[in-house]
C-alpha cells in the first residue's frame, strides 16, 4: 500500500497524473481535508469527491497524534515541519507506509520514512 500526499491528489484532479486503481493507496483524514479544501467550486469539489472514493482512508489514532507530537517537537525549529506534514509522516511511520509525495524536502531529514516520487 503507498500512502498519497496531497500534492499527488492535486496532479491527479487537473489530470497530471493517473493513478493505477490496481494499485493500493491509502489517504488519512489531514489529507482527505487538504485536497477538499483546494476546491474552488462544486464541480471541483465533485471531482475531487470521486476521486477520494476510490482511495481508503486510514485511521488517525491517538498513537499517531502522539508521534506526530514527538515529530514535531524535534522538527519544528530546525527544518520548519508543519503540523500537517507531521501528521502525514506519523501515519506513515505507524502504518509501515511509503509516502508518494513530490515535496520530499518536507520529509527528507526523517531517515525512517520512505519516500517515493513515482508510483512503484
Amino acid at each position: 500500500m503507498i500512502f498519497l500526499d496531497t500534492c499527488i491528489l492535486i496532479d491527479c484532479s487537473k489530470d497530471k497524473i493517473a493513478l493505477d486503481l490496481k494499485q493500493n493507496y491509502c489517504i488519512s483524514s489531514i489529507v482527505r481535508l487538504e485536497f477538499k479544501a483546494g476546491a474552488l467550486n462544486k464541480r471541483e469539489l465533485k471531482k475531487i469527491n470521486r476521486i477520494l472514493s476510490q482511495i481508503k482512508l486510514v485511521d488517525t489514532d491517538q498513537s499517531i497524534l502522539n508521534l506526530s507530537d514527538l515529530l514535531m517537537e524535534k522538527y519544528t525549529l530546525s527544518h520548519g515541519m508543519s503540523i500537517y506534514d507531521s501528521i502525514i509522516a506519523a501515519t506513515c511511520l505507524v502504518y509501515d507506509l511509503p509516502l508518494w509525495t513530490y515535496n520530499k524536502k518536507d520529509f527528507k531529514y526523517i531517515e525512517e520514512l520512505e519516500l517515493i516520487d513515482e508510483q512503484k
